[in-house]
């Protein structure tokens, strides 16, 4: 009898370990219609976890593909956004010619879109966001996310600009006028169709005056009358040139005066 115990004990413990280490056999449409069921039901984190279980049983199948997708979707929507970009990175680059693929780009620019942060900080994770929209307009301009990643990419790109507003206005509080102006720079020929264009030439005439490059003053003042007459920001600049002598003039030459032909912003 006391031989017997443990070596029953060992045999249920060898039993039990086979248990643990055999393979799931259930079939991949069983999987993944339990996946769907879970997720009408509400319980995002079980579906989750059954999509992922169906990809790592059966990689590469249809039902995996579709899983991904699923994946993508409810890390989003549980604002788990980091696991619903590696997810839809992940889709893109085993299905790239996929149907889903403009629902897997809109995934990633909404998640980064989520996450941008206030004017103050680093504009990474925004940055990430205008790449995203932009990459899912470029290649699929007619599907049905292209209308808001459009009206997203709006709102992204002047954030963008808002914070190179915000660096220039800091140098050129501290008299370091050429580095505004790389700042004012990029705004005017990166984010031209936001709304920061009009303070933006506002500032290169501000800036351009104080280093006494007066023709770039006049021209940046003249492209801002010309687009935005009505503005504070062109009352401003006439009335900075004009204490000095001066008249709003456009030099054809000048990089202002190019970087407004071909566009109206108006």
């Amino acid at each position: 009898m006391a031989l017997a115990i443990p070596l029953g004990l060992a045999a249920c413990s060898a039993t039990k370990d086979a248990d643990d280490f055999a393979l799931d056999d259930t079939p991949p449409e069983v999987l993944y219609n339990e996946g769907l069921a879970l997720r009408a039901q509400g319980k995002l984190k079980d579906a989750d976890a059954k999509f992922t279980q169906l990809d790592k049983l059966y990689p590469y199948s249809e039902y995996a593909k579709k899983s991904l997708v699923n994946m993508a979707y409810i890390n989003y929507s549980r604002g788990k956004y980091t696991e619903a970009i590696n997810a839809s990175q992940r889709f893109l680059t085993l299905y790239p010619g996929s149907d889903d693929a403009a629902y897997a780009l809109y995934i990633i620019g909404q998640s980064y879109f989520r996450q941008m942060p206030d004017i103050t900080r680093d504009q990474a994770v925004t940055e990430k966001a205008a790449s995203a929209f932009a990459e899912l307009l470029q290649r699929y301009p007619d599907s049905e996310y292209a209308p808001d990643a459009e009206t997203k990419l709006i709102a992204v790109q002047d954030q963008l600009a808002g914070k190179e507003m915000q660096i220039g206005r800091f140098y050129l509080k501290k008299r370091n006028y050429v580095a505004g102006i790389n700042r004012f720079k990029t705004v005017v020929l990166t984010y031209q169709t936001t709304r920061h264009v009009e303070e933006a030439l506002f500032r290169l005439t501000e800036a351009y005056y104080a280093l006494g490059v007066v023709n770039e003053a006049q021209t940046a003042a003249a492209v801002l009358g010309h687009n935005f007459p009505d503005t504070q920001w062109y009352k401003d600049a006439y009335s900075l040139l004009n204490a000095g002598g001066y008249q709003p003039s456009e030099d054809s030459g000048s990089w202002i005066s190019k970087a407004f032909k071909d566009i109206k912003v108006f």
